[in-house]
């Protein structure tokens, strides 16, 4: 194929990313935004197959094992293993790039190192290296993460002596020995010593993404998982450069920049830089948990609940990840179109790190059919909260804790909270009194306006639509 016309119809792709891309930021475009997107990369992938030299052998069997592996993945997934999901997908992605750069490391060493046609073999190697060291911290990091969001490897973290010194060792040696191969071939370096260091920079990585994601845990887990898909864009745009595709490099670019603008903003929902969430091993054991609380959480009905919802006028829903557990969405939006119809406004409240995933409680209520209008922000919600006469903690902790507000000994302290302690009254859908996945007490559950509604949170709402329904 004319190589003119492949790159003509990379940019074609490129724009349809770019716009898809746009139009997944509206609720009412994303469908067609998400159509366009998958269209410009389906051009992309079938004018690369057009192109000279490729073994459709190894594709077709390609296709066949990654199709079946999404279809399995799926259709056997729970919604609440999502977050596990995307973050192996992540690992994918990230381990598709360091093999396609292992691939050409294998090809430049065969030749004698002398790189691509019309491109210094340095720069080759450069970008080889770049691709084989994110891919494989995004790798080796994913699989922790997915170990860690399964509870397979414990949830928190775990800071080891001397940890910070221990990453930085091992990220500017994975990095050191990159531009010692970029070099090699000019310094006399021989194939086969070359190749050991090759080795050598791809375990370094792999490692550097295990401890750099052992001390993150708790609810900064939601940050790791965006930083993740972001590297795996970097490493993908880096395996662009290696291969010299320029679509790759697009659309590496793209999921690596809107990867780490997603992480910046989750950062900035939770009053922290970057480095804080990455280093401080928030959750580590050990680690403050804020001031002792004083008094008892006190157990409420589903009766009493009910009577005091039939009155409201307002309510808002703050979902968490319990609510995933449960599987409650459906239940919840059948309670919110009785409330509804029983002449109360209803709200879901949404925090930017609620739940295991960037965007969660987004995902479940849409698939659920709430109302898009009805999600309100953070920002937007905590004005009203005041004038709000229930507020519904579904399975949420730390996103609701006052301590976060009034504790400066609480490690949540400073970071912005939906403002459920200032609704009149606030029902908590809680399994039991532990203190939750980050393993910090909340404070809301002890006010004297707070009452605790203990179980399945499926069951309790689905209690609460029954006493509606019977009522009629």
């Amino acid at each position: 194929m004319n190589p003119l016309l492949i790159n003509f119809a990379y940019i074609i792709a490129s724009i349809m990313f770019v716009v898809g891309i746009k139009m997944l930021g509206s609720a009412k475009s994303a469908r067609r935004g998400n159509l366009i997107s998958s269209l410009g990369m389906l051009l992309a992938v079938v004018v690369t197959l057009f192109d000279a030299g490729l073994n459709y052998s190894w594709i077709v069997g390609g296709l066949l094992v990654g199709s079946a592996i999404g279809f399995l993945a799926a259709r056997l997934v729970k919604m609440t293993a999502m977050p596990e999901m995307v973050a192996l997908f992540n690992g994918f992605g990230g381990a598709a790039s360091m093999l396609v750069g292992w691939a050409e490391w294998n090809r430049v060493a065969g030749e004698s190192f002398t790189g691509s046609v019309g491109v210094p073999v340095e720069f080759t190697i450069s970008v080889i290296a770049l691709a084989v060291i994110i891919g494989g911290v995004t790798l080796s990091g994913s699989v922790q993460a997915w170990g860690k969001l399964s509870g397979k490897l414990g949830s928190k973290a775990v800071v080891l002596p001397g940890q910070t010194l221990i990453n930085a060792a091992l990220l500017f040696g994975a990095a050191g020995l990159g531009a010692l191969l970029a070099v090699g071939p000019d310094i006399g370096l021989t194939p086969g010593l070359m190749n050991v260091l090759f080795i050598v920079m791809v375990i370094l990585s792999l490692v550097l993404g295990v401890f750099g994601v052992l001390p993150i845990g708790g609810g900064d887990m939601p940050v790791v998982i965006a930083l993740l898909n972001s590297l795996s864009g970097l490493a993908a745009a880096a395996a662009g450069f290696v291969i010299l595709n320029n679509v790759l490099i697009v659309a590496g670019c793209l999921v690596g920049c809107s990867g780490l603008i997603l992480t910046l903003i989750m950062c900035k929902a939770m009053n922290r830089s970057l480095a804080n969430v990455l280093f401080s091993g928030f959750g580590a054991s050990g680690s403050s948990s804020g001031a002792k609380v004083e008094g008892e959480m006190k157990a409420g009905s589903i009766d009493s609940a009910y009577f005091v919802l039939e009155a409201a006028s307002s309510v808002v829903i703050i979902p968490g990840y319990g609510m995933a557990v449960a599987q409650a969405q459906h239940a919840v939006h059948e309670l919110g179109e009785l409330l509804e119809a029983n002449g109360t406004d209803v709200k879901y409240a949404i925090h930017p790190v609620a739940g295991r995933m960037p965007g969660h409680m987004n995902v479940l209520l849409a698939e659920a059919d709430v109302p898009y209008e009805q999600l309100v922000e953070m920002d937007d919600i905590n004005p009203l909260m005041p004038t709000v006469d229930v507020a519904i903690v579904i399975g949420a902790n730390d996103v609701v804790n006052p301590a976060a507000a009034d504790d400066p000994s609480s490690p949540i302290y400073g970071m912005p909270i939906i403002n459920a302690h200032e609704a009149r009254t606030v029902f908590a859908l809680k399994r039991g009194q532990g203190a939750g996945f980050s393993g910090i007490v909340n404070q809301l559950y002890f006010l004297e306006k707070t009452r605790m509604l203990y179980g399945d949170a499926k069951a309790t709402v689905s209690g609460l639509v029954n006493q509606f329904k019977e009522s009629d």
